[in-house]
């Protein structure tokens, strides 16, 4: 229905009245807005109401009852509702923040400076000659489970810090991410996937992953300049990053909270949809680890921006996603130059969420480009240190993947 009380929140005494034919028609009737603060669901058949509630796209959904509310149990909106709760646990953690010890911003976030010395003094390693001539490689976008050419067929060149070129990789555009929006929405599936079987695909993703441990070493310590050792444990730590959050995917448990009605309320932890994620700069690898690896386990499908320096340690994850049964569209990697990719994605509508990693700049203008819909938003421009387990993943990341349904489920007579 295009009636405006039908698509806009207007509260009370305000009914609106629409017929339907079957449960899943409701459904549909009941998501067809860009709002989403609250339902109420009316029957007798219990195992149909708790088949429909997950299926509203609200914050809130009561069961044979309307507006009941408590400190106890967590209260807020989706979509153009907000996103913020208020009571519950989900609401204090609106009103603090990790105890981690945060550097200064500086407005620019790099490798620190005793790494950044050492790799301007890296010199290339010399690879042993050959009678062939050496071939250029030019990355692709990853959009679709498929290798694409990006829309304008642009390329970018990649250095070492010598000046040596590295490889060359696709400048991608706005036409680009909306290609891979498109592809995340095909793949709305995941998030019915079972966490078992999510949590099985990163398992694999991390066993092929640490296959290639030392051809990724290599790749880092070449693009960064960094030594061997340093490279190594990024990839070592990122292959552990991928094995934690395996194991969150069927263990990020929601709650049954005590409110005083006679009945349950239960707390459903679910994904938010499309999630664009623009990556760190100064861990390459791991940093494109801690921000995909999160949101895949906790059932949302990803455009992913690499850093804008170092993109080839995503492009060469190409053919180990390939390779580790990570359906088509789940993971959409965009390369180019991410703050302006960035802010395509906070202005996209069909995007639900932005997390920003990068500079003070950049995640002001993620921030004011999300204003205009709502948009769900993580931007970061203070240091953090990605090899720290405290500060590099664990239920903060979690957490800012997910939204809190509250199901209020009365019982008796």
């Amino acid at each position: 229905p295009a009636a405006t009380i039908a698509q806009v929140e207007i509260f009370g005494p305000v009914l609106v009245t629409m017929t339907f034919r079957t449960p899943a028609e409701a459904v549909e009737l009941a998501n067809n807005t860009p709002y989403g603060l609250a339902a109420s669901v009316w029957t007798e058949n219990i195992n149909l109401a708790l088949d429909v509630a997950p299926k509203i796209k609200a914050g809130v959904v009561w069961i044979n009852c309307t507006n009941l509310f408590d400190a106890a149990s967590g209260f807020g909106g989706y979509r153009e509702s907000g996103f913020g709760r208020e009571g519950g646990r989900e609401g204090m953690w609106e009103y603090l923040k990790p105890a981690l010890t945060r550097g200064a911003g500086s407005g620019e976030r790099d490798l620190p400076k005793t790494k950044r010395t050492a790799a301007r003094k890296a010199m290339e390693r010399t690879a042993p000659r050959s009678p062939l001539p050496a071939i250029d490689r030019t990355y692709k976008l990853f959009i679709g489970g498929q290798q694409v050419r990006p829309d304008q067929g642009y390329s970018r060149k990649i250095l070492s810090p010598a000046g040596a070129l590295l490889a060359e990789i696709a400048e991608g555009n706005r036409k680009d991410i909306r290609n891979a929006v498109e592809a995340a929405h095909a793949a709305a599936a995941w998030a019915r996937t079972s966490g078992h079987n999510r949590g099985q695909v990163l398992y694999y993703v991390a066993e092929n992953l640490a296959q290639r441990a030392d051809e990724f070493g290599e790749r880092l310590a070449a693009m960064t300049g960094r030594d061997a050792r340093d490279a190594r444990r990024e990839v070592e730590a990122s292959i552990a990053r991928l094995f934690s959050y395996g194991a969150w995917a069927d263990k990020y448990d929601g709650a049954v909270h005590q409110t005083p009605i006679r009945g349950v309320t239960l707390a459903m932890n679910e994904p938010i949809g499309v999630m664009g994620l623009a990556c760190p700069e100064e861990y390459p690898l791991l940093g494109f680890v801690s921000l995909v690896a999160p949101a895949v386990a906790t059932g949302n499908t990803t455009i992913a921006i690499p850093s804008e320096a170092h993109p080839l340690a995503a492009t060469e994850l190409y053919t180990v996603l390939d390779a580790s049964d990570v359906p088509a569209g789940v993971i959409n990697i965009v390369t180019g130059a991410k703050d302006a990719l960035a802010k395509v994605l906070a202005e996209h509508d069909d995007v639900d969420a932005v997390w920003y990693f990068g500079n003070h700049a950049g995640a002001t203008e993620v921030e004011r480009a999300s204003a205009g819909n709502m948009k769900r938003t993580w931007a970061e421009w203070h240091a953090r240190d990605w090899m720290d387990a405290r500060q590099g993943e664990g239920r903060e990341f979690l957490r800012e993947a997910t939204q809190v349904k509250n199901i209020w489920i009365p019982y008796g007579e």
